[in-house]
C-alpha cells in the first residue's frame, strides 16, 4: 500500500501525471494559493472551462482538461474552512480526496497528484489535515486498483515532514 503514495516536496503545476487535484474555492474561478498557481500555469482556457461547471460543493470534485500543465486533468475539489472541528470539516475534506480520487479512476487515471488541502487560508490544522488525507487515500488504495499512484506534492519542508512522519508511523 505505501508503496503506491509518494510524498514529495514539490510545484504541483509542473509534475507530469494523469491528474492534478486543485484545492479550489466553490466557484472554481480561480483565487490565492495552488488555485491560483494552476490557473496560471494552465492558461486561460482553465478558466473557461471552469465557467461552465457552475461551481462545486464543498467535498465534492468536478475535472477539466489539464490545458497548458503536464498534467492530462485537473481535478478541482472544494475543502473545507477550518472552525474548530464542530462542523464537519475532518468528514469534508476527507470527501475532497475520495471524491478526487473516484473521478480520477472513472478517467482511468494511473497517477494522481494531491497538494495540501484546506491547510493555506483555509486553516485546517496541518497535521490533522495530512492524517485525514493519508487514512483517506489509504483507504480508498485498499479497495482500488486505480490510481496506481498517489502524489502528495508538499509546497513546503512543514508538510513534507508531517506527511513523511504520518507515513512512517502508520
Amino acid at each position: 500500500m505505501k508503496r503506491r503514495i509518494l510524498i514529495q516536496q514539490a510545484d504541483i503545476t509542473k509534475l507530469r501525471c494523469d491528474a492534478i487535484v486543485n484545492a479550489a474555492n466553490s466557484g472554481l474561478l480561480g483565487g490565492g494559493g495552488v488555485d491560483g498557481a494552476i490557473h496560471r500555469a494552465a492558461g486561460p482556457e482553465l478558466l473557461e472551462a471552469c465557467r461552465l461547471l457552475n461551481g462545486c460543493e464543498t467535498g465534492m470534485a468536478k475535472v477539466t482538461p489539464g490545458f497548458m500543465l503536464p498534467a492530462g486533468y485537473v481535478i478541482h475539489t472544494v475543502g473545507p474552512v477550518w472552525q474548530n472541528g464542530r462542523s464537519g470539516e475532518p468528514e469534508l475534506l476527507e470527501s475532497c480526496y475520495k471524491e478526487s480520487l473516484k473521478l480520477a479512476a472513472s478517467l482511468s487515471c494511473k497517477t494522481i497528484a494531491f497538494p495540501n488541502i484546506s491547510t493555506g487560508i483555509y486553516g485546517f490544522p496541518k497535521k490533522q489535515a495530512a492524517a485525514i488525507a493519508l487514512k483517506a487515500v489509504t483507504e480508498y488504495l485498499a479497495e482500488n486498483e486505480n490510481p496506481e499512484t498517489i502524489i502528495f506534492a508538499c509546497y513546503d519542508s512543514e508538510n513534507l515532514e508531517i506527511y513523511n512522519n504520518l507515513l512512517s508511523a502508520g
